[in-house]
């Protein structure tokens, strides 16, 4: 491995026009195709093997004029005080909006009638139109909902109380601005780390490079592959994150290179060479994770995590191609000014620092305490794990929208108008194909379901044209995303089995709320299969890097320590509402049912991230011939500033999509973010070292017959060739870094050519 990759960094290196303009026009072709791109729809919502599912694929074959993906807008009135809707005055302005709605769009299919349609409250002050679209929420214009929004308008200015909630509404969510911030405050990280505003412009190019040929070809093939927005914020959010983090590994492995002695060229190819391989194998356990999904059998987790794998692939090839190739235009200006002029001087201002840096310092600290070290950071995360024990999962309804929102507003007329649960009715579906009598069958049907616990109303039963089939509309007393809600959808489909026995009729409990409780089911069986995948796979992977067990399986435990930390930070403020109003949460509520699983496979995929880079060093120094403890020591010497400024760099990231409107993709910012934080700075800067120092050379044990069964992929660059060095090299600057893990990596680099 090292040796195929010190040969591309020597190739891209001396072949820089080629393999840079070949870049270029990939990111241009894919720039054209999404340009030219069809118009996609949201990826269809879809759950195989669900209940609610089959009862929804039954309405559309059965229903065929029901048109369920339609969109539809709920228009809401409020009497003034003192009065009802029904007053003259007030009914005549609401039956001339109800009008206006029908001609207002010709996608419009139509718009109830408040009074005839009896959606009037039973105290008359509130009521509501529905208005039905013949097209989906995203294939809606921009015209069509200005349109609707335009006679709600005029409606409130004729005196009406008017509020507007549906999908319809449904637009692409604000990301605030804040992603912005989160890249600027990557660039400060690489400037400060490097020292240089070319090395440090580098990773952000091409990871932005990166993110536009991965952001650009879902953009052009969802419409073919039927890819929904969500599948390019995530690809965004992963790509730029490891796209930065990758490429800063390559960068600051070619400075400490160069410092050691090596020629430009021949410093590339050992920097792709050793360092390479560690993105390599990082970038694979990220696409695992994120391939992964793919087990829980939902089709838009399983396109959200192919696209967000292949950015991150591409990611990983930019990093050993394209930087290597774009290092050969900068020459000597990898390092800052004052580096250049005080090393042009006989001997360097930096060349022979023995200084030793921050990291090398806490290498020693937690050596020399790794028992008092390993407890500390242990129960500081199991201590903020333990939210974790209250989790409850759920999708956000209209209750998460913001407060001061006329979608908020809706919701809350209508809960306060009809009941906490008509916001989220059930759609109960009776297949009365095989039933003696359909029509009893369908009122005992009713019945039943009128008489379980939880239930407030149940409406008349609708026949299809065939009169095969029943649609009741069941409310619960209470609201949607609620505990309460789910075991009322259990009940119900509980008697369901009894009722398909003794009449033949088949009862089915659809609607966004049902989909929504299945949901969550479906990813919370599927977590265990899906963790024992990804980890199983990814402890292969490690065990083949560091060819070591427990090496692999203290970074697996360590992981499932920091993700369940970070899950219980997620809880404390999304559910329990701490620090909401600094996250921008306006709602405290259920965690996102996909949130856990997300958590797993991307937290663990990153996480690799820091393993390998970190340990991969340690284990060259030890390969070299170091004991245990000076491996350690040497391994943060050259790694810990550069995993530290990685970790800054994906917390910005992620941290600036917490600005995002959309409550998925604020809430798995703020996850990743801090998920992020505590594997980076409490396991693999703080527990690794510690367990390491405690294992000494039992940590690198591996049994013999594994070690003849396992394939040698040289990840520490042993195999590479050893040429004559070009006389003095350039020493790295001594740097600081952001939180002062600085210092040169010249320090003490003779050691390893030393023993060539």
């Amino acid at each position: 491995m090292a040796t195929f990759l010190y040969r591309l960094g020597k190739f891209s290196y001396r072949r820089r026009h080629f393999v840079t303009l070949l870049w270029v026009a990939l990111l241009v072709l894919a720039g054209v195709a999404a340009a030219n791109a069809p118009t996609a729809v949201d990826s269809s919502f879809s759950i195989p093997g669900t209940e609610a599912q089959k009862a929804f694929d039954l309405l559309d074959q059965r229903f065929p004029g029901m048109n369920a993906d339609g969109a539809t807008a709920r228009v809401v009135f409020k009497a003034g005080a003192g009065g009802t809707v029904r007053d003259a005055g007030t009914k005549e302005k609401i039956e001339k909006t109800v009008a206006e709605l029908k001609s207002s769009s010709p996608q419009v299919d139509s718009a109830s009638d408040p009074f005839t349609e009896k959606t009037v409250s039973e105290d008359g002050t509130i009521a509501y139109t529905s208005v039905d679209y013949k097209v989906s929420p995203p294939e809606l214009k921009d015209a069509d909902r200005d349109a609707l929004q335009e006679t709600v308008a005029r409606a409130r200015a004729s005196g009406l109380t008017v509020e507007l909630g549906g999908d319809a509404l449904q637009a692409d969510p604000e990301a605030g601005g804040t992603e912005f911030i989160g890249i600027a405050m990557a660039a400060v990280v690489l400037v400060v780390t490097f020292g240089s505003l070319v090395a440090a412009g580098l990773p952000l190019l091409t990871a932005l490079i990166g993110v536009g040929i991965g952001v650009c070809s879902v953009t052009a093939l969802a419409k073919a592959l039927d890819l929904g927005t969500d599948s390019s914020t995530l690809a965004m959010m992963i790509g730029l994150a490891v796209g930065i983090d990758y490429a800063l590994f390559i960068v600051s492995r070619y400075r400490s290179e160069l410092a050691d002695g090596w020629e430009r060229e021949e410093a590339m190819g050992r920097a792709v060479g050793a360092a390479g391989s560690a993105v390599v194998f990082a970038g694979l356990t990220v696409v695992i994770a994120l391939a992964g999904l793919a087990v829980v059998n939902l089709p838009m987790l399983t396109k959200m995590g192919g696209s967000a794998a292949g950015t991150v692939a591409i990611a990983v090839l930019i990093a050993l191609t394209m930087i290597p190739a774009l290092l050969g235009y900068v020459g000597k200006r990898v390092y800052g000014r004052r580096a250049r002029r005080e090393n042009a001087q006989p001997g360097g201002a930096t060349a022979g620092s023995t200084k030793p840096n921050a990291g090398t310092r806490w290498a020693g600290f937690v050596l020399r305490h790794p028992v008092a070290v390993l407890l500390a950071a242990v129960l500081g995360l199991g201590a903020t794990a333990i939210p974790v024990a209250s989790l409850e999962l759920g999708l956000p309804d209209g209750a998460s929208q913001p407060a001061g929102s006329t979608q908020r507003k809706a919701y809350d007329l209508l809960s306060e108008g009809f009941g906490p649960g008509f916001n989220g009715p059930l759609i109960a579906v009776v297949d009365v194909s095989h039933a003696a009598d359909p029509k009893a069958s369908v009122d005992g049907v009713a019945e039943r379901v009128r008489s379980t616990a939880g239930v407030a109303k149940v409406s008349p039963a609708m026949f299809n044209d065939a009169g095969d089939t029943a649609l009741l509309t069941v409310v619960s007393q209470y609201k949607p995303s609620s505990v309460d809600t789910e075991e009322v959808v259990q009940a119900i489909r509980a008697k369901g089995k009894g009722i398909k026995a003794d009449t033949g009729a088949e009862l089915m409990i659809s609607g966004a709320t049902a989909m929504n409780i299945d949901f969550s089911q479906k990813l919370n069986d599927a977590l265990v299969p899906y963790l024992a995948l990804v980890v199983g796979l990814a402890f292969l992977l490690l065990v083949i890097v560091f060819r070591s067990i427990l090496v692999p399986l203290k970074a697996a435990l360590g992981f499932l320590l920091s993700v369940l930390a970070a899950l219980g930070a997620v809880v404390a403020v999304f559910q329990w509402g701490w620090l909401a109003a600094v996250f921008g949460v306006e709602q405290p509520g259920p965690i996102m049912s996909m949130m856990p699983i997300f958590m797993v496979g991307l937290v663990f995929g990153l996480a690799m991230d820091y393993e390998v880079f970190l340990v991969t060093r340690m284990r060259e120094a030890y390969v070299g011939g170091e004991a245990p403890a000076q491996a350690i020591v040497t391994g943060f010497r050259h790694g810990a500033r550069v995993v530290t400024a990685a970790a800054v760099i994906m917390i910005s990231v992620f941290s600036g999509f917490i600005g995002s409107s959309e409550q998925m993709v604020k809430m798995i910012g703020f996850g990743l973010g801090i998920s992020v934080f505590f594997d980076a700075f409490l396991v693999r800067m703080t527990i690794v070292p510690a367990v390491l120092a405690l294992l000494g050379d039992k940590a690198w044990w591996l049994p013999g017959w594994l070690g003849r069964l396992l394939p040698n992929v040289d990840v520490e660059g042993a195999g590479l060739p050893s040429p004559l060095r070009a006389g003095e090299g350039l020493g790295e600057p001594e740097t600081a870094d952001l939180i002062g893990v600085g210092g040169s990596p010249a320090e003490g680099a003779g050691g390893r050519h030393s023993r060539r």
